[in-house]
């Protein structure tokens, strides 16, 4: 897995909770989403405000400074005010961990 970083333990996190990891400088939000997990970067596209502050709905995660919600799997803003995407990253688990590639 080449490119990859072990950021967490497989089942750490729970549904609908994120945890911040930093990879190369880059700071990240890994988030659980019904299951599913995904890296994000942590701030918004907006402002530079954390989106670690926010909730997780739905495949989305919502900035809690003006409201905007960002489609996990895409990074797309799927409401105003942000009108840019965040940048997505691969995640795999394997071995009992989760992987990060950034």
């Amino acid at each position: 897995m080449e490119g990859y970083v072990a950021v967490a333990q497989e089942g750490e996190l729970k549904p609908q909770q994120m945890k911040r990891v930093v990879i190369g400088g880059k700071r990240l939000l890994l988030c659980n989403s019904k299951g599913d997990l995904h890296c994000v970067d942590e701030m918004c596209s907006h402002e530079d405000y954390s989106l670690y502050l926010g909730c997780i709905k739905d495949g989305k995660i919502k900035c809690s400074l003006h409201g905007s919600y960002f489609d996990l799997a895409t990074g797309n803003p799927t409401c105003e005010p942000a009108d840019q995407p965040i940048r997505t990253y691969p995640v795999k688990v394997s071995s009992g961990q989760v992987w990060v590639k950034a």
